[in-house]
C-alpha cells in the first residue's frame, strides 16, 4: 500500500496582489504525473485545500480539474479534509458524488466518529487500510463555553476535546479493525499546530484557537497509530523527533518568509506492519527572493539574476545609509526587460527618518495613519505644494481599503 501525503495548498493565493493560479496549475500537474509514476494507491490531503472560505472559480477549476484527472485513473482514493482556511460547507457539498469517484471528503467535525473513518479496498475488495481522516477541529465542535471560565480554562478545555475527539475516532478505527480478517494500517489525519512545531517569519500561519499560543502535543495521538498525517505548519518536518507523526507543508512557498525552504510531499509506503516515508521534492516553479542590503548591494545582485535569465518575484529590503527617495522607480527601471517582478520594496532608511522626527515623549500608537504618512512626506523632504494632493490620494486609498475590509466581513458572515 502506496500513500501520498500533502497538505496547504492554498489554492486562489495571493502573493502582494498578484494570484498565483499559473504556479498552483503547475503543482497539481506535477502532482498527478507523480501519482501515475509511482502508482499511489491513496491521495492523504491534510487541510487548507484553498487559501479562503470563498475559493474564486479559477481556484475551483484548478481543484475539480485534478481530482477529475485522478479519478480516471485506475482504482485510486483520494482523502481530503478541511483546514483553517477552509469552508466545511463548501468542502462537504459535492462530497455524495465525489465519493462515487473514490475521493472521500471530510470538511467538518461529526457528530458520530465513524463519519470520519474511510476504509481503502485493495483490487480484490478487501480492505487494506483505515485512515481517520479528522478535519481542523473548531473551538464550537470540541468545547462548551461557560460563562467567567479564563483563558486557561479554555485552552485545558481545548486540548481536552481535541484529545477526545482523536481517542472516539481512533478507538472506532481500533475496533473496526479487530473485527477484519486480517488487521490492516491505521492512519491518522489532523490539522493542527503541534508542540515543537517549526514556523518562519512571513508563512501565513495563523494561531488556530483563540488567539492564544495553545500547541497540541503528540500525546493527543494514541503510540500505537501506525502514521500521522498533519497539515497546518508549512516547513516538512516530523514532530518531536517521531518519524510516524509527519507534517507534509506547503508544496509551494506562502510568503518571502518560505522562498528558500526546499517543499516536499511524503511517500508513505506500508510494506509489512511498520510505515516507511520519504519526502520527495516539490519542484520551485517560481523562485521567491528577498534581497537586502545598500543600493550597489541591491543592483549588484539584481544584475546578477538578470544574467541568468531568473523569472523571480522580488522583495526588495534597503538598509543603506544613503535616502534614495525615488527608489521604486529605479529599481524597475533595472528590471525592465526581464521576467523579473518586484512585489515588495521596504526601504528601513525612510521608516528610520519618519520615526525618528517623533517627538521625545511620543510613541508610534500616539500616531494615526495619516500621521505617519506626513510623516514620510517630511522623511522624503517633498515640496509644500505637492503634500496636499499626495494626502488626498492617501486618504482616497484608506477608505477604499477600509471598504473592502468591510465587504470582507460581510461575505464572510453570509
Amino acid at each position: 500500500m502506496k500513500l501520498l501525503h500533502t497538505s496547504d495548498w492554498h489554492l486562489g493565493r495571493a502573493l502582494h496582489g498578484r494570484k498565483r493560479h499559473a504556479e498552483h496549475q503547475a503543482f497539481l500537474e506535477w502532482l498527478a504525473a507523480l501519482i501515475e509514476t509511482e502508482d499511489i494507491d491513496v491521495l492523504l490531503v491534510a487541510g487548507d485545500v484553498f487559501d479562503n472560505s470563498t475559493p474564486g472559480n479559477v481556484a475551483q477549476e484548478l481543484y475539480y480539474r485534478f481530482l477529475c484527472r485522478v479519478a480516471a485513473s485506475s482504482r485510486r482514493h483520494v482523502v481530503i479534509t478541511a483546514g483553517n482556511h477552509d469552508s466545511p460547507s463548501f468542502l462537504n457539498a459535492p462530497g455524495d458524488l465525489l465519493k462515487f469517484l473514490n475521493i472521500h471528503v471530510v470538511g467538518c467535525a461529526c457528530p458520530s466518529p465513524e463519519e470520519e473513518l474511510v476504509t481503502i479496498a485493495g483490487t480484490d475488495g478487501e480492505p487494506r487500510l483505515i485512515v481517520c481522516a479528522v478535519p481542523y477541529l473548531r473551538d464550537r465542535d470540541i468545547r462548551t463555553a461557560e460563562a467567567g471560565e479564563s483563558v486557561e480554562d479554555k485552552e485545558r478545555k481545548i486540548i481536552e476535546g481535541i484529545r477526545d475527539h482523536y481517542r472516539k475516532v481512533y478507538d472506532t478505527a481500533r475496533r473496526k479493525n479487530s473485527r477484519l480478517k486480517s488487521p490492516v494500517p491505521i492512519v491518522v489525519m489532523g490539522h493542527l499546530y503541534a508542540a515543537g512545531g517549526k514556523t518562519v517569519d512571513g508563512d501565513g500561519v495563523r494561531e488556530l484557537y483563540i488567539g492564544t499560543l495553545l500547541h497540541v502535543g503528540t500525546d493527543v495521538f494514541p503510540p500505537d497509530i501506525d502514521y500521522v498525517a498533519l497539515g497546518h505548519l508549512h516547513i516538512p518536518q516530523t514532530v518531536s523527533g517521531l518519524g510516524r507523526i509527519r507534517y507534509s507543508g506547503s508544496p509551494l512557498p506562502i510568503g518571502f518568509g518560505e522562498g528558500t525552504q526546499e517543499k516536499s510531499v511524503m511517500l508513505v509506503e506500508f510494506p509489512c506492519s511498520t510505515s516507511r516515508a520519504t519526502e520527495i521534492s516539490v519542484p520551485r516553479f517560481r523562485e521567491l527572493m528577498t534581497l537586502r542590503g545598500d543600493w550597489q548591494t541591491i543592483v549588484r545582485n539584481l544584475e546578477d539574476l538578470k544574467s541568468r535569465g531568473s523569472n523571480a518575484w522580488l522583495e526588495v529590503i534597503y538598509e543603506g545609509n544613503e535616502m534614495i527617495g525615488n527608489m521604486r522607480a529605479l529599481l524597475d527601471e533595472t528590471i525592465a526587460g526581464t521576467g523579473m517582478e518586484i512585489l515588495r520594496v521596504r526601504n528601513n532608511r525612510i521608516l528610520e527618518h519618519a520615526l525618528k522626527r517623533m517627538t521625545a515623549n511620543e510613541t508610534l500608537e500616539d500616531l494615526d495613519t495619516t500621521d505617519v504618512f506626513k510623516r514620510c512626506l517630511e522623511a522624503h523632504e517633498i515640496p509644500e505644494e505637492k503634500r496636499s494632493a499626495l494626502l488626498d490620494a492617501y486618504r482616497e486609498i484608506l477608505v477604499s481599503l477600509n471598504e473592502q475590509d468591510l465587504l470582507a466581513d460581510v461575505v464572510h458572515k453570509a
